[in-house]
């Protein structure tokens, strides 16, 4: 989905002038006392937090995502926050982020998380380039866990599968995150009516044409996109403007996975280029499916190490 551009106001307590990294700050949102801003966007503010009751030296184990003020009257964004949080506390897995507390009838608009420690996987891509198969295929299947206890517990579509939304562990552990996002198949509309948020590159053609619904193999396809980008380092369509991108999945083949990547095996790369089947019916049918031959095709990349 394309990036909204938007102004961003200053933060609890934190003069404007002062840079967002370095900010620290010390607030309250009802009984949650804030440490230290994480991360801003258009939207929400994300801090790391702690119960005010709580000692002032006893750790801050939670990350509160609060909806910023100036949205506080927009019923699509309250919505997108009532929603995070109805899934959050409705599907326990361990491959997704559970919400634990929230408030999202009045404001101030919250949800809270336990702090997970770990790196986004953008982040791991901008420093490693790209990832060892085996890894790749690993993280490919656990976010293919966290996906099949989405559609299957609650029937909602996660609709913004990248890596910012991946968190990973030190030990490899993979985590699913913000369901802000979150959506039925028959909630689904056209792309062009419906509120943008975040970024194209993902995105499945069926989510940006009036022709077709989105559907949970909408995700599928942006797992796939996110697994080519971890194999090769690159995504698998690029280009300068939004209306092009779309054109290119809709339409676009992508360059073969193994004329970038030599090691890995022929059934890896038809397992990518299935998921990123611009007929949804031409993908894999369901996650638990894809989850289940990746296992197979993340121990064969392991044992080939």
């Amino acid at each position: 989905m394309a990036t909204v551009e938007m102004p961003i106001a200053a933060p609890l307590h934190a003069a404007p002038s002062t840079p967002a990294r370095h900010r620290k700050l010390v607030g309250r949102i009802g009984p949650w006392h804030l440490t230290r801003l994480l991360e801003e966007n258009e939207l929400t503010r994300t801090y790391i937090a702690r119960p005010a009751e709580a000692a002032p030296e006893s750790p801050a184990s939670y990350v509160l995502k609060a909806l910023r003020k100036e949205w506080w009257r927009d019923p699509e964004a309250i919505e997108m926050q009532r929603r995070a949080a109805w899934v959050g506390r409705k599907v326990s897995h361990p491959r997704l982020l559970p919400v634990l507390s929230a408030n999202v009838q009045q404001p101030p608009f919250y949800t809270v998380s336990p702090k997970l420690e770990g790196q986004t996987l953008d982040k791991w891509l901008v420093q490693q380039g790209r990832l060892p198969a085996a890894q790749a295929l690993w993280i490919a299947r656990q976010t293919c866990e966290a996906l099949d206890a989405l559609h299957t517990t609650v029937r909602m579509i996660h609709s913004d599968v990248k890596p910012a939304n991946l968190l990973v562990a030190a030990d490899g552990h993979a985590t699913l995150l913000d369901l802000g996002f979150v959506q039925s198949p028959v909630e689904m509309r056209h792309w062009a009516t419906r509120p943008v948020c975040g970024t194209l590159a993902y995105i499945a053609p069926e989510a940006v044409t009036s022709r077709l619904a989105a559907e949970p193999r909408s995700d599928l396809y942006s797992l796939g996109v996110m697994l080519y980008e971890m194999l090769t380092g690159e995504l698998p369509f690029q280009a300068s403007d939004a209306q092009q991108l779309v054109q290119m999945h809709r339409e676009t083949r992508p360059v073969c996975v193994r004329e970038k990547r030599r090691d890995l095996s022929p059934e890896a790369a038809a397992l990518v280029h299935a998921l990123l089947a611009k007929d949804p019916l031409r993908r894999p049918e369901t996650a638990a499916e894809t989850a289940h031959r990746l296992i197979r095709l993340e121990i064969e990349a392991f044992g080939s190490r």
